[in-house]
């Protein structure tokens, strides 16, 4: 079976690629996600490169990760979903529930605090092992007597500035224990007889400005710009040395964008520019029909994803996602996307 290594990359909008290519930026600020987009599958809003639609329910993080791992919106409380032991969500059938019935494991990485937004309770509700931020800090404690690898850089005092240092050390495979308890070293997990579900979330490209880890170069004049491109550069050689691993052949990986930036004057567009969540596949075992002019949103990543592993999926459905490598019409297709939103919003017992 495909493994798949699925990557959300905060805040990754297609609006910062260049303009030739369906950004705005005279000079790309995510070159490598660019190049990366245009050489693998990517599913577009127009003839050029593009993505999908905010939705109502999706537009913050632990919101767009149930949207692409449930094909749902979030309309509860998070007060309703953060503790340990809430049983919201408990009921629906997400990714990660279908992989673990085919014999999948599947793991969550995270540079920040996985209670945040209730994202442990979701996903350790649905068959994820998850490693983060506190993780990190625990291991470095007991691997490193002296807090070496703490005064080193990569664990620091805040909660949003190391992902990418992860990377770094994973792919230098650096920390070589994986269990629950550990952070995953992805050599070690493509040694199992299991096929795997590697999923993360990047940390650096988060409002206000990002994080600039000090190994980055300055290239842009805005640090928020900065934050991209040295992100977008740790993203590609993640993605250079997942392609040189015995496991590829079989590995499927999905780059996407959580939601659109909430940054406040980053970008200098007009109206009439849509501005679209970031999407790419790499080794897809399927082809799409049409790729291109789509409007659809991240509930359609759900199934599209599955489909890219070779699932065949009956109705090409899965929540209010539809696949988007078949030819099925997606639901803001089918009633336009103002209605989709409209209907999102009115309350339903059934949902709650």
């Amino acid at each position: 079976k495909q493994n798949l290594i699925y990557i959300f990359l905060e805040s990754t909008e297609m609006t910062n690629i260049s303009k030739k290519n369906g950004g705005v930026f005279d000079i790309s600020v995510t070159p490598n996600l660019e190049n990366i987009a245009l050489n693998n599958i990517n599913f577009s809003n127009t003839n050029l490169l593009g993505g999908a639609r905010e939705s109502y329910g999706t537009s913050w993080t632990v919101a767009a990760m149930i949207a692409q791992t449930a094909g749902i919106p979030l309309k509860v409380k998070i007060n309703d979903i953060s503790s340990s032991n809430s049983t919201s969500f408990n009921n629906i059938t997400t990714i990660g529930d279908i992989l673990s019935m085919e014999g999948y494991n599947n793991y969550l990485l995270m540079g920040s605090d996985a209670n945040f937004g209730g994202r442990r309770s979701y996903f350790s509700n649905h068959s994820y092992i998850i490693s983060d931020y506190y993780t990190a800090v625990e291991m470095s404690k007991r691997l490193y007597s002296n807090n070496s690898y703490v005064q080193s850089g990569l664990i620091t005092g805040t909660q949003w500035d190391m992902m990418m240092k992860f990377l770094s050390d994973l792919t230098n495979q650096v920390l070589k224990e994986t269990s629950s308890n550990e952070i995953f070293d992805l050599t070690e997990i493509s040694k199992d007889s299991k096929p795997f579900n590697f999923t993360m979330l990047t940390a650096d490209t988060h409002f206000t400005d990002g994080y600039l880890d000090k190994s980055c170069d300055t290239i842009f004049s805005e640090a928020y710009a900065n934050s991209f491109y040295c992100s977008d550069s740790m993203i590609a050689e993640f993605i250079s040395w997942i392609q040189e691993q015995d496991f590829y052949e079989n590995t499927t990986i999905v780059l996407t964008g959580d939601h659109p930036t909430m940054q406040e004057n980053f970008y200098n567009i007009d109206n009439n520019y849509d501005r679209v969540v970031y999407n790419a596949f790499i080794n897809s075992r399927v082809l799409p029909v049409n790729n291109k002019n789509r409007v659809f949103t991240t509930m359609d990543m759900f199934p599209t994803t599955l489909a890219a592993l070779g699932v065949s999926i009956e109705g090409d459905r899965l929540g209010l996602g539809t696949n988007l490598f078949s030819s099925k019409k997606t639901i803001p297709e089918e009633i336009g996307l103002d209605n989709f939103n409209k209907e999102l919003k009115k309350s339903s017992d059934y949902y709650y």
